[in-house]
């Protein structure tokens, strides 16, 4: 019709289209505030996916299934793309583990590596709860030794249980005498990753890929204190808000404190 001028009941006979279908116009609710509120918070929880900002809506009271999120979510174009070369299946039959049952059973530990604007190398320690997946203190410094370790226990320890079972690999700062001494003291078992093998503690190698995608890579730091502050309220924002999918979209603090009340856990 706009290129050669036809007419609308000549141009529908010629493509064989019904001609009422062109009068035709959608019924259906727009939306509009359930798709700008997904805008806005996919802005402010910029690696997060579709499921996640789901359930955030869901808990804002928006009635909408999770096929229907992810319809918008398409339609905002609000999709990361982040393609991985994928990996060949290991056939090595694996040593079976400590598997937790409840709270303070197992903790995982590991560093992660940054660097501020001017170039200057940061380090940061982290330490989970592997059953309530609750990231217990993130430690940040130049340099981090055995002591540094030692010490983040310690003030942990203060407010909750000892673990029966630490997970680390085989760097320097978890496998020297201060570590060694400190399980000794308060019972508890280290457990070392094979060499070669991060997925024997993968529960924190999933952490520090999410404390990176959602935290390191999205900020600029020009001072070690920026790290603190910033990674500390990343790690407040992870336990309180942030929906984990392996506890059914609970919160590791709601998690843990369901397990509190329902007497399935010691709780901090």
């Amino acid at each position: 019709m706009d290129h050669y001028g036809l007419k609308l009941a000549r141009a529908c006979r010629l493509i064989k289209q019904v001609r009422s279908t062109q009068y035709l116009t959608s019924k259906k609710d727009p939306k509009l505030a359930l798709r700008q509120r997904l805008r806005e918070l996919a802005q402010v929880r910029v690696r997060w996916g579709y499921r996640r900002l789901h359930v955030l809506l869901k808990r804002e009271g928006f009635q909408l299934g999770v096929n229907q999120t992810y319809r918008w979510y398409c339609l905002e174009q609000l999709q990361l793309r982040a393609w991985r070369k994928k990996r060949r299946k290991s056939t090595v039959t694996r040593q079976a583990r400590m598997q937790p049952r409840q709270q303070n059973d197992a903790w995982s530990m590991d560093f992660v590596a940054d660097q501020l604007a001017d170039g200057t190398k940061v380090r940061l320690l982290t330490i989970i709860d592997i059953f309530s997946r609750e990231c217990l203190a993130i430690v940040t410094g130049h340099r981090l030794r055995g002591e540094d370790v030692v010490a983040a226990l310690n003030r942990i320890v203060e407010k909750r249980p000892a673990p029966k079972f630490l997970f680390v690999d085989n760097g320097s700062e978890f496998s020297g005498q201060m570590l060694d001494l400190w399980a000794y003291h308060h019972q508890t078992k280290i457990d070392f990753s094979r060499p070669g093998k991060p997925t024997d503690n993968c529960f924190i190698e999933t952490f520090n890929g999410s404390l990176r995608d959602e935290c390191l890579n999205v900020h600029w730091f020009a001072t070690l204190a920026e790290v603190q502050a910033v990674v500390e309220t990343w790690r407040v924002d992870y336990n309180e808000i942030r929906p984990h999918m392996t506890l059914k979209d609970q919160t590791p603090k709601d998690f843990a404190r369901r397990l509190v009340t329902e007497g399935g856990g010691t709780g901090p």
